[in-house]
């Protein structure tokens, strides 16, 4: 899939929670085809931050030809990226990775996401939407300040959410949810977050032998496959996951074996 380098302008740029920002980009020409899943490497003020900072696409708009990204402020970079303000110009290169595979591979989706890991399940619950299919989304956080944007998940399929302190949902993990608890009703899983909460999951949607897909939340400098930081060990060998991912059946991932 073609990559491409833009100075996109920045149309809105809003705290989201306590510590993420919802930045909102848009371009003179038509925005590139996006698949649920990929990302992009945004360019920071190179006299503060060195490399660039890998951003899940969040949400694509194609009638305001905009792009959404989700972003958790943790460090000077994506600090950086929340002081943008409207009119500002930022460099971006995207469509970068492969994204999650969900064309004809399902009719009763479940959408796991954690913390921010969330950012990319909402693109992939609109596209499955606009496919006729209604996605059902499950969300974990230490309490309800770090579920994120609930509200635009509500507007296109059933949102279930778990807290560890019980501040809001079900208490515990995502794994704990009555909704994997209960039944296996779901024919794939889609999931994003941290690495032990992928694994949960993945463990589980093995024992119930159903097909699930995770997007890993490695460092990713290059976003081509160049740097090598981003190594994870599969069936297939080491594999970038900027290149080969972020998305992978959890049937190529050797800690799910």
């Amino acid at each position: 899939m073609k990559k491409y380098q833009l100075d996109l302008i920045v149309v809105d740029n809003v705290m989201v929670g306590n510590s993420a920002t919802l930045l909102t980009l848009t371009h003179s020409e038509p925005l590139p085809e996006m698949i649920a899943g990929q990302f992009a490497e945004l360019q920071v003020d190179k006299a503060k931050v060195l490399l660039r900072r890998p951003i899940s696409i969040h949400n694509v708009d194609k009638t305001t030809n905009t792009v959404e990204f989700l972003i958790q402020i943790v460090g000077e970079g994506t600090k950086e990226l929340a002081n943008l303000k409207k009119g500002d110009s930022l460099n971006v290169l995207l469509p970068l990775g492969n994204g999650f595979g969900y064309a004809g591979t399902t009719q009763s989706p479940l959408l796991i996401g954690g913390g921010v890991g969330v950012a990319p399940l909402l693109h992939l619950g609109k596209e499955l939407k606009s496919r006729g299919i209604t996605p059902t989304f499950l969300f974990g956080g230490r309490s309800k300040e770090h579920l994120l944007r609930l509200e635009s998940f509500e507007a296109v399929g059933k949102v279930y959410v778990t807290t560890e302190d019980a501040s809001l949902g079900e208490k515990g993990f995502v794994t704990n949810h009555s909704l994997l608890i209960d039944g296996d009703n779901y024919d794939k899983i889609f999931a994003c977050g941290p690495t032990p909460m992928l694994k949960a999951v993945a463990a589980w949607a093995k024992e119930h032998e159903i097909a699930c897909e995770v997007s890993l939340e490695h460092k990713m400098a290059c976003g081509i496959g160049a740097c090598l930081c981003c190594v994870e060990n599969t069936e297939e060998g080491n594999v970038c996951v900027c290149k080969e991912g972020p998305v992978f059946s959890i049937d190529k991932l050797l800690w799910n074996n």
